[in-house]
């Protein structure tokens, strides 16, 4: 199985043989991607953290409903919330109007006040925690070790918790009303208007999962993403979704030995499956915008991406350049998810080195997750960064003390920092920082 896949990836990712034309390159282009994201969701674990959030889901959605309807209530939206959850079940057949039933009585019995505030209490932590495994998920696809901060996660998730059911259900009424308008309906019942009325009310629904995916793409990775790559995901896993909705209907009507087996838990069984099979889809399309983001890593994938010495040395060295010139010309704080972007390597191959750079006191990270000099600039010279680095993660890893050196390798690294430190030592950051 190995060898085949060495040669496919030989196969896609090397130069051709044979010139190719624009058509060729475009095949060639799409091909790539493919592999990347079959062979991920094969042997990486996009599968493993879906099912795990199909636990999370069952914990959280009933009080997440809650939370929604206690929301829009407020605003008198409340009666256009129980169609939207009515066709998210909708693939589950003639089950999903019995499910949509089952949820919105838990959620009837919440907002009765049954449960005390304790109660209330978990339910709400329930409902940050499923946010937060997305989060966790989709760092992990984008290569980011560094999650929100307690702070941004607290103001950033409430957020989009209080606005995006507001936003959702007023688009939803929005278009609704649009319907019922004499002007479109006069419109409606002519040939030419009324075929391009009905081809966007066909692609309504598409453009509405669209927006909502390229915001989730977009907002939740703790790390830059850009609009085009954030779309252009949005659009592939709205598609997927719908053909998936489609082609789950139709299982779900042709599985009638299920049903005789399973009986009234089947309804259980194919919620589950079908509530996977979307975590699937959304974890699938965050990778896909990684990707469009940062085609580089189509060959690699998920694969660890470790800086070898050299670039750990060269990264420790710009990342102080940057922040200290930013912190000199009050041009704005820098943070991990800019750094990234700016020295064009994931997050999570920074991590370490500025890691190292926040132990030996160098750098200091604010509330709001912007980094900034720790010391003077003017008494921090060059060659102690590089001792930083070279040095940093002692207390994860095996250091020099602990270890046998043969004398003439330490005599010949012991000349190679002495060189180091007669070349940078008489240079402070300041200085450096002043330099182009």
């Amino acid at each position: 199985m190995l060898p085949t896949l060495h040669r496919l990836e030989t196969l896609l990712f090397e130069p051709p043989h044979v010139p190719l034309g624009r058509p060729g390159r475009a095949l060639l282009t799409v091909l790539r991607y493919v592999y990347a994201l079959v062979r991920d969701l094969v042997f990486g674990d996009l599968n493993m953290r879906a099912m795990s959030l199909v636990y999370t889901t069952l914990l959280s959605i009933v009080p997440l409903l809650a939370f929604c309807f206690a929301i829009v209530k407020a605003f008198g939206f409340h009666r256009e919330v129980e169609p939207l959850i009515a066709e998210f079940f909708r693939p589950l057949g003639d089950r999903g109007p019995e499910l949509t039933e089952r949820v919105l009585g838990f959620v009837d019995h919440l907002q009765g006040g049954v449960l005390g505030s304790l109660g209330l209490a978990f339910l709400l932590w329930t409902v940050i925690s499923v946010v937060q495994k997305v989060e966790e998920s989709f760092n992990h696809v984008w290569h980011v070790e560094r999650p929100r901060s307690f702070a941004r996660r607290f103001s950033e998730y409430l957020s989009v918790l209080i606005v995006g059911p507001i936003v959702m259900v007023a688009a939803l009424g929005l278009v609704a009303s649009l319907a019922t308008q004499t002007l479109i309906a006069w419109l409606a019942a002519h040939p030419p208007f009324g075929l391009v009325l009905a081809t966007a009310g066909k692609l309504g629904p598409l453009v509405i999962v669209t927006a909502g995916f390229t915001f989730l793409y977009s907002f939740v990775p703790n790390t830059t993403v850009r609009l085009r790559a954030a779309l252009g995901a949005g659009l592939a896993a709205a598609t997927a979704w719908v053909a998936a909705s489609f082609g789950f209907t139709q299982l779900v009507a042709y599985s009638t030995q299920m049903m005789a087996v399973y009986a009234s838990f089947a309804i259980v069984l194919l919620a589950l499956m079908w509530v996977w099979l979307n975590w699937l889809i959304l974890l699938t399309g965050a990778l896909l915008a990684f990707y469009l983001q940062n085609p580089e890593y189509l060959r690699p994938g998920e694969r660890e991406v470790l800086p070898t010495a050299r670039l750990r040395e060269r990264l420790a060295l710009s990342v102080m350049y940057l922040v200290t010139r930013a912190f000199e010309s009050g041009e704005g704080r820098c943070r991990v998810a800019t750094l990234a972007e700016t020295l064009a390597v994931p997050s999570s191959a920074l991590g370490p080195v500025i890691d190292a750079l926040q132990e030996a006191g160098f750098l200091e990270a604010t509330e709001g997750e912007a980094l900034l000099p720790a010391r003077d600039p003017a008494r921090v010279t060059l060659d102690q960064v590089l001792a930083a680095v070279r040095d940093g993660g002692s207390g994860r890893a095996m250091t020099l003390r602990q270890a046998a050196i043969v004398p003439a390798a330490e005599a010949a690294c012991s000349r190679l920092d002495a060189a180091v430190q007669r070349e940078l030592g008489g240079t402070t950051l300041k200085e450096f920082s002043a330099t182009r």
